[in-house]
């Protein structure tokens, strides 16, 4: 499978992706440059977590009217799977291929830690290598990653099936305390109505070998890439 990993002014964790894709993962990987129009052929389109053009206006705002971007909606628009890690999922949202937006965490500070997460949707492309309700432990670290939408919102999302992943605890409850940004409904990753599409604020990347933070990232890419088999 041949993966792309667009590289915006700011990026920070287009490496990691890389690393764990081709070193770990041994796919095809690529990386697509922001002023390009070209996605060279991928199968699957990363926008990988950071700080595309430093944040300014709002997270991910510029990187939305990228070159790149119109390339990608359109491969989005028609069926390519597309995932957005943290900057990315805002990127996404600020483009409208996601619902949504991702607004300042609760507590005004930047987050860095490991937390727990509950896979609300198994049988989606990012998720289909999970069992319904497991448990991943993944590292957050964002300063703008709470999701917010319209509480009237959160029951489509639910019924539509696009809540993808929540906070909970080590044990899968999910209450205030386990929500480390206060996202609404404790959300912290969703896919669009056709199940191409997700966005997640969690760093699946960061934990793909067992020496480096445990492997509970690597399968939402075992997800990816077993479905394109």
């Amino acid at each position: 499978m041949k993966f792309g990993i667009v590289v915006f002014p700011g990026s920070n964790c287009d490496h990691d992706c890389h690393y764990a894709l081709k070193n770990v993962l041994g796919q095809d990987v690529v990386y697509l440059w922001h002023k390009s129009l070209d996605l060279e052929s991928c199968d699957c389109i990363i926008l990988p977590g950071g700080f595309s053009y430093g944040d300014y206006l709002r997270a991910g705002a510029i990187a939305a009217k990228s070159n790149i971007m119109s390339s990608v909606k359109k491969f989005a628009n028609s069926g390519g799977l597309v995932m957005g890690i943290c900057n990315g999922f805002q990127i996404l949202q600020e483009c409208g291929l996601l619902p949504g937006t991702l607004i300042k965490n609760d507590n005004l500070k930047f987050v860095c830690k490991n937390i727990h997460l509950r896979i609300e949707n198994s049988s989606s492309p990012f998720s289909s290598s999970c069992k319904e309700k497991e448990i991943l432990r993944m590292p957050i670290a964002h300063a703008c990653g709470s999701f917010y939408i319209n509480h009237r919102d959160v029951k489509d999302l639910e019924d539509n099936g696009q809540v993808l992943l929540r906070y909970s605890s080590e044990s899968g409850n999910v209450t205030n305390s386990t929500n480390p940004n206060g996202s609404v409904s404790s959300i912290a990753g969703v896919v669009n109505k056709e199940g191409n599409i997700c966005g997640m604020m969690p760093h699946p990347e960061r934990c793909c070998e067992k020496s480096f933070c445990g492997e509970d990232g690597r399968k939402i890419f075992d997800s990816i890439i077993k479905g394109s088999r």
